[in-house]
């Protein structure tokens, strides 16, 4: 195989993680997880991960499966259904560490690991229990003029980024054609390796039209390995081919209460993506949901 032929499994993915790295995961809230992943993560041994994310399903599953040491986040929602369940449940028990910051932080903390720093400075934080919460948050005192006190946002490393996109090929270049591309590439760039799933590989001549380099946020340099994954975002959306299955979110919500080694039986144990497709309805059926409106 060519070293230019990044196309992969997803159990191959899956396979190059281990215990006690730090995972950055893609997709925002109920948009564009790369869920696929998560649960093929589920069923191997794998865990005390140190998780960034802006949190949806991907960290209440991996939360429910007793997964995750730390989690830094600054949010875990799932849009529609406003407050995630099963990360509620681990964080009201005190399950993992906690670094609980404001969206921009976070993503002032991916570019600082993404340009090798070791903070960015940011006045976010004042004024809030951001400070209070995350006592190990230091400032820094402007060099110039203003001597203006600012919160040193540190640098979040990554060792393993994961993301899924709409179409990419077999060289590692993708595209993100829904509205919703926000801090992916930030994630990629700051870690030691990215992944990808995408909704279909395709030719590279895909993306010969200009206005297409619009809705291509991640270098190609930085993936290490790209695995098909028709609908493997499901049950969050992936713009424009299919929306939020609402339906399923909510019962995968019940299920925090008592209900989740059902939901492992059911969705997860034993089952890859096709089998899983076709457990929730099938194709045509993620294919029809609607797209969220906002």
């Amino acid at each position: 195989m060519p070293v230019t032929d990044k196309v992969c499994a997803i159990s191959d993915i899956v396979g190059s993680l281990e215990s006690g790295m730090t995972l950055g995961i893609g997709g925002w809230g109920g948009r564009r997880k790369p869920m696929a992943v998560v649960r093929e993560l589920l069923k191997t041994d794998v865990g005390n991960l140190t998780v960034i994310s802006y949190g949806g399903p991907d960290v209440g599953m991996l939360a429910a499966a007793g997964k995750i040491r730390k989690l830094v986040f600054g949010f875990v929602s799932m849009d529609l259904v406003p407050l995630e369940a099963h990360f509620r449940a681990a964080r009201q028990a005190g399950a993992f560490e906690v670094m609980e910051i404001d969206e921009g932080m976070l993503q002032l903390g991916l570019k600082a690991a993404a340009q090798r720093l070791p903070f960015l400075p940011t006045r976010v934080g004042f004024g809030s229990d951001v400070l209070t919460t995350n006592p190990e948050l230091r400032t820094v005192t402007s060099p110039y003029e203003d001597g203006e006190t600012l919160v040193a946002m540190p640098a979040l490393p990554v060792d393993v980024a994961i993301c899924h996109a709409n179409e990419a090929d077999a060289l590692g270049n993708s595209r993100i054609s829904g509205p919703d591309p926000f801090f992916d590439e930030w994630l990629c760039r700051a870690a030691q390796r990215a992944f990808l799933t995408t909704e279909a590989l395709v030719e590279t001549s895909a993306f010969n039209d200009p206005l297409i380099a619009l809705q291509m946020p991640i270098e190609r340099s930085l993936v290490q390995g790209v695995a098909l994954a028709p609908y493997g975002a499901h049950p969050t959306s992936c713009a424009p081919k299919y929306g939020m299955d609402i339906a399923h979110l909510r019962e995968y919500s019940g299920a925090a209460k008592g209900g989740w080694p059902a939901y492992l039986e059911r969705y997860v144990t034993g089952k890859g993506l096709d089998a899983y497709v076709a457990e929730v309805g099938g194709a045509d059926a993620i294919s029809a949901l609607p797209l969220p409106v906002f």
